[in-house]
């Protein structure tokens, strides 16, 4: 069956290379612009780019996936059907209409609609998510689903734990998609729940929450975002990876950080998190026993904002 792949990101590249695999590569593959990445700000592919040219598979990368130029190019390659997998940009039409098109979304739709439905099913303290294959709709990801696979959210999942069993289960779920018959069923958008965005809000550890939910951020936006905790008395410290410590003896106040031997401890509210690594500006990751040795235990009450 012909198709067309559009996709940009990690996940997506993942999923293209699922399909290829099984005999099933797309004959082009659409993504966003390269753009600016790291230090340098040197031009960058998308990873599903990338991917693409690593399999020899032609890439179109418009500017407006919505153009007529964009279009053309897509309808030059005749798909039955367009596969869809974190795009990152809004379908309209006439694009929407020109051709049958299955949007693979990692969520159990319809909980968490949106852009970054890994992240806040993991701060959510969810105890599974899934995959799920739908018509793409008019509207954000509320499209009639077809096929659903789940997986269970462990203790200990980080994103990029969690995303690589997502994408495990991905790829064959659009090869059944574009294998078998399918009844699709319309969501239910009374049980919706939408994951915005990741913002600089959201990866701000505030000690007004409690240690739990701040230890779920953590997790969340490892290794791809990184949580950071901001304190007026000393650097912002990247946070790669903490625990709730519920056997301090004498806990931090709320708001203060503070070294108890080797250990790093923030007082949350209510309960204590432990920065079990860390990242000072312009420096690796590294343990908090090592950044206490190189850098002194803090000097002052490190209380984190508040507001934004």
């Amino acid at each position: 069956m012909p198709t067309v792949f559009l996709g940009t990101s990690d996940f997506a590249a993942a999923v293209l290379e699922g399909l290829a695999a099984a005999g099933e590569a797309p004959a082009i593959v659409v993504s966003r612009p390269d753009r600016p990445k790291g230090r340098g700000r040197r031009l960058a592919s998308p990873p599903a780019v990338e991917a693409a040219r690593r399999l020899g598979i032609e890439v179109q990368q418009p500017a407006d996936v919505n153009s007529a130029e964009a279009l053309a190019a897509i309808e030059a390659a005749n798909p039955d059907v367009l596969c869809l997998c974190a795009y990152g940009a809004i379908i309209r039409e006439p694009l929407l209409s020109a051709h049958p098109m299955l949007n693979l979304h990692p969520s159990l739709l319809p909980r968490w609609r949106g852009a970054a439905p890994i992240e806040r099913a993991i701060m959510a303290g969810d105890e599974k998510t899934g995959v799920s294959i739908m018509r793409l709709g008019a509207g954000l990801d509320d499209g009639p689903v077809g096929l659903v696979a789940e997986e269970s959210i462990d203790a200990s999942d980080t994103y990029g734990g969690l995303a690589k069993r997502l994408q495990a289960l991905g790829s064959p779920l659009l090869l059944r998609a574009l294998r078998e018959p399918l009844e699709f069923v319309a969501q239910d958008d009374q049980a919706a729940t939408y994951a915005d965005k990741i913002t600089a809000e959201d990866r701000r550890l505030d000690p007004a929450r409690p240690a739990v939910e701040l230890e779920r951020v953590v997790r969340a936006l490892h290794p791809h975002i990184g949580a950071r905790l901001e304190a007026p008395h000393g650097p912002t410290l990247g946070v790669e990876s903490s625990r709730v410590a519920p056997e301090v003896d004498a806990p931090p106040p709320a708001g203060t950080l503070l070294a108890a031997g080797d250990r790093l401890l923030l007082g949350c509210t209510p309960g204590t998190l432990e920065l079990l690594e860390v990242k000072p500006p312009g420096a690796r990751a590294m343990a908090a026993a090592d950044y206490l040795r190189g850098h002194g235990p803090p000097s002052a009450p490190q209380a984190s904002r508040s507001g934004p």
